[in-house]
């Protein structure tokens, strides 16, 4: 077995600077999804009791079990007389959020070890026949899945963006009655959730387009 020695080439070549913009992708995918909490807040009115709007909240976050985010009005005020932390935002997207964020993290550690095998060890991997099949087949496999849970993450966002939006109001049973008033004030932006998708989705076709058996060349006669 050939010893441990860093070659920078591979680094030069499509297969391993797509493999370095995966491990990037990667670390983007599940800091922004798995470290994402967001806020919506609603304003709410029961003239004549209460004639000035008052905020509730719901704070959500990963894995967006919405279902368990209850609505909290602000300390020691009672709006309405409802009590609003028994009311949740609606929706369970945890698995495919879930999926999302361990897949992003198997593929930030199988780049690494990828990388590895690359710089530390090239004349290894060129010398095998059976290192670079299988690192097809794992950078096929890897990138179906890749693709799959960025899909499913991607329809998940679009139904919490849904599930958080204006609709939010006709769905609490308080606001239903005429003597209570509520209006959507906001909800946090979800544009780095949009960025990392997009940047996953890329890169993994990318991978798949550039990934060749051949694209490690052995090195000219000579060359060390």
């Amino acid at each position: 077995m050939s010893g441990f020695q860093i070659n920078l080439n591979p680094l030069k070549e499509p297969l391993g600077f797509i493999k370095v913009l995966e491990w990037i992708a990667s670390i983007f995918a599940f800091a922004t999804c798995g470290g994402f909490k967001g806020q919506i807040e609603i304003q709410v009115s029961c003239p004549p009791t209460i004639t000035e709007n008052k905020t509730i909240t719901a704070t959500f976050g990963y894995p967006f079990r919405l279902n368990e985010a209850s609505f909290q009005p602000p300390p020691g005020v009672n709006i309405c007389d409802v009590n609003w932390k028994s009311y949740v935002l609606i929706g369970d997207y945890s698995s495919s959020a879930q999926f999302y964020v361990t897949f992003a993290v198997f593929v930030f550690l199988y780049c690494i070890a990828a990388l590895l095998l690359y710089v530390g060890y090239t004349s290894l991997y060129l010398d095998s026949r059976k290192l670079p099949m299988i690192d097809f087949v794992v950078t096929l496999v890897a990138t179906f899945l890749w693709l799959v849970s960025t899909s499913a993450w991607a329809k998940a966002l679009t139904d919490i963006k849904i599930a958080t939006g204006h609709n939010i109001v006709q769905e609490l049973s308080p606001c239903k009655k005429k003597e209570i008033l509520c209006y959507f004030g906001s909800v946090t932006s979800m544009g780095s959730l949009n960025v990392s998708v997009i940047e996953f989705h890329c890169v993994a076709q990318a991978g798949m387009q550039w990934h060749d058996l051949g694209t490690l060349q052995p090195p000219p006669p000579g060359f060390k």
